[in-house]
């Protein structure tokens, strides 16, 4: 097991260069002068020209990917921000707590509500109740997220005034980002977790579990339920991704100060260092997700531990 976390850790070291060499030249080949955004029009063409090389704008591409790529691996250095002059990593370090509890609550909405709604459908299949909560997963996936939290605001928080319309001082505060962000994830695993559920249904095992007279709730719980949890933790797990990148929608209906509204800012304002910095963390979040996921895996299925084992892992 440990040999293979050790060689995904090491595969993440080419993925993590290739992410940085595209976003880089994304940005670089993208119109737009930040030298015009940040001194204003007002600002004569020498004084844009003299800040340019202050920041190292003026120097070629394989100049400055060089400079980006040598000082975050020889200095954990993620660069100056363009528009505020303060260190990318304080930026950065000051607005991620925020993005990665909203990712974590969001997914706890989504899974809870996601699985628990599967579980309803899958055992009442093609009845009126698997029929509703099919009907609530179509609309779930249709809807957008930005619209559905402004209703959940216009609603709670105007109306009824039961919640705080934005910012993020509190667990009161959690709340409709939360859902509005999580019921739509839900849906997902709603649909994955009703498929893989009727599938575990028909096997064999729980015909025999049945034929020796065990409850319908210890089938569920033991042989259906354990069985069907490997495309269940991958969509969980990819819901908790989709968060971390939907969050920038989000931060901006609620006013959320995370690292999605920040990363807005930054594009609007062509502040390169710090766009490149926020995408390569949430490629990172990204990455050890999915780390986490084949865990998961071998921690709920034994055949897949034998294999680890079987491998010197």
């Amino acid at each position: 097991m440990l040999r293979y976390i050790f060689k995904r850790l090491i595969i993440l070291i080419p993925v993590m260069f290739g992410v940085a060499l595209l976003i880089f030249t994304i940005l670089f080949f993208t119109p737009g002068d930040p030298a015009d955004l940040m001194l204003g029009n007002m600002a004569s063409e020498e004084q844009k020209t003299a800040w340019r090389d202050d920041h190292g704008l003026n120097d070629s591409y394989f100049a400055q990917f060089g400079t980006f790529i040598f000082n975050l691996v020889t200095k954990g250095d993620w660069g100056i921000s363009l528009q505020t002059g303060i260190s990318v990593t304080d930026a950065i370090m000051k607005r991620l707590p925020a993005t990665f509890l909203l990712a974590v609550t969001t997914t706890a909405v989504a899974a809870v509500v996601g699985i628990l709604l599967g579980v309803v459908a899958a055992k009442y299949h093609n009845t009126w109740i698997d029929m509703i909560v099919r009907v609530f997963g179509m609309a779930g996936i249709s809807m957008p997220v930005f619209w559905f939290g402004l209703l959940l605001i216009i609603l709670f928080a105007v109306q009824l005034r039961w919640l705080p319309v934005s910012g993020w001082n509190g667990p009161r505060y959690w709340i409709l980002p939360s859902v509005a962000l999580g019921l739509g994830s839900a849906s997902v695993i709603l649909r994955v977790t009703r498929s893989s559920i009727l599938d575990c249904i028909r096997q064999d095992y729980v015909r025999t579990a049945r034929a020796k007279g065990q409850t319908e709730h210890m089938i569920m719980r033991h042989h259906i339920l354990r069985n069907a949890l490997i495309p269940i933790i991958t969509v969980v797990g990819g819901c908790f991704g989709a968060a971390l990148g939907g969050a920038m929608i989000l931060e901006q209906v609620f006013s959320i100060n995370g690292l999605g509204r920040l990363m807005v800012n930054a594009i609007s304002m062509r502040d390169y260092p710090l766009v490149r910095a926020a995408v390569l963390v949430l490629a990172l979040g990204f990455s050890l997700v999915y780390l986490i996921i084949d865990l998961l895996y071998a921690y709920v299925d034994p055949r897949i531990r034998f294999e680890f084992s079987a491998k010197g892992g």
